[in-house]
């Protein structure tokens, strides 16, 4: 990976980790330790209504925040296979294996995919090269085994997945997983299509909403906007 200053200045909390805007994944991340301790939360997807919303920028600000000063082991998984953008904000190689390989190839390994940051003390799953059907990679006992030995190995894992909308993916992906982050564009997402992409999860998975580029100095901030569709939605516990 290249320099720091090479990333996107939004990935804060790698490239400005004592600015507000990173102080605002603090919050998170304190949320997602007490459900740690409580219900679970090791497993994470991060996912969105649509394209747009700004899921990857969260999912790595999340994951850095995570793994920043602590001794958490932290695995962030680009598990958007129809259009892989972790390896790229990372500036990863464009070749680089990743989760589609392992998925594919039986003598890939979860160690031969995954690329430390040290700077940063992040673990990094890109999408990788190999080629098969999505869903049946997804479905794969080889994606359970890859799962199973990824919990063994790491105190977090945080999975950027598709928007929920039009394809099904994350849903598929959240049955496996401890639960899920809403990424919404406030005051730009529109409440009906939150609420057809709510209606695709088990209410029991989503663990909250969170804002994107929200002006008013609240993170996770709602409002009755979106609480007719989801009264426990926030970034709080849920």
């Amino acid at each position: 990976m290249s320099p720091k200053k090479r990333l996107d200045p939004r990935l804060v909390s790698l490239t400005a980790a004592g600015s507000f805007a990173a102080e605002q994944y603090q919050g998170l991340r304190l949320t997602l330790e007490r459900l740690g301790n409580g219900r679970g939360a090791q497993a994470l997807a991060v996912t969105s209504p649509a394209a747009g919303d700004g899921k990857t920028v969260t999912a790595i600000n999340l994951a850095g925040t995570l793994a920043r000063g602590s001794e958490a082991r932290v695995l962030l998984v680009d598990a958007d296979l129809r259009r892989p953008a972790v390896g790229s904000q990372l500036r990863m190689d464009a070749s680089a294996r990743g989760l589609t390989d392992v998925l594919t190839d039986d003598r890939t390994t979860l160690d031969d995919v995954t690329t430390l940051l040290e700077q940063f003390n992040l673990s990094v799953v890109p999408a990788g090269t190999g080629h098969g059907a999505v869903h049946q990679m997804l479905r794969s006992a080889r994606f359970e085994r890859l799962l199973k030995e990824a919990r063994e190995r790491y105190d977090f894992i945080v999975l950027d997945t598709p928007p929920l909308l039009p394809v099904y993916d994350s849903a598929l992906l959240a049955k496996s997983l401890d639960g899920v982050l809403m990424v919404v564009s406030a005051n730009r997402t529109p409440r009906k299509l939150l609420g057809e992409a709510l209606n695709l999860l088990d209410a029991g998975k989503v663990l909250g909403i969170v804002f994107n580029r929200d002006g008013r100095p609240l993170f996770g901030y709602y409002d009755s906007y979106y609480r007719e569709y989801f009264p426990t939605a926030s970034v709080s516990e849920a």
